[in-house]
């Protein structure tokens, strides 16, 4: 990780990105440890949510790309419970990208709404949003409360 801090924002674009898809990397710290440098939080946290948000709709399009077909015969499951499936994220729908940067379940909501075929603009629009509050967050912590959050999360 430390190679991509000493990227700077493109490492930070890059981390967050690769967070936001099926490659198991949390950027938190990442984030955390830019926003240590000095450099301006604001920027920190445009590109943070920038590359998350990107990272997000990638992990979207693989699901989008994805056949029923190829998860019946690859997976073994049966079309009742893709059905099934379906019915929840139906139920949800769109709403269910205000969660996709929670670690591990993000990612599968993010597939699971590609592959539903859940609308993408507000698939994307939600995605911004509950990624941007994420790094609002953080950022606002890191503002108030400077290198003390760190110390007592870290």
């Amino acid at each position: 990780m430390e190679w991509l801090q000493g990227l700077g924002l493109l490492g930070l674009f890059i981390g967050t990105f690769m967070a936001a898809t099926m490659v198991p990397f949390n950027s938190t710290v990442l984030y955390i440890g830019i926003l240590l440098t000095g450099v301006n939080p604001w920027i920190v946290f445009l590109v943070g949510t920038l590359g998350n948000w990107s990272g997000g709709l990638t992990t979207y399009g693989v699901g989008r790309i994805g056949k029923w077909e190829w998860i019946e015969k690859w997976f073994k499951v049966k079309p009742e419970t893709l059905t099934a499936q379906k019915e929840k994220i139906d139920r949800w729908g769109s709403l269910l990208a205000l969660v996709t940067w929670f670690p591990f379940i993000g990612d599968v909501f993010a597939i699971a709404l590609g592959f539903y075929r859940v609308p993408f603009w507000k698939c994307s629009l939600f995605m911004l949003i509950g990624r941007g509050l994420r790094f609002l967050l953080w950022t606002l912590l890191f503002i108030k409360y400077g290198e003390a959050v760190v110390n007592y999360l870290f």
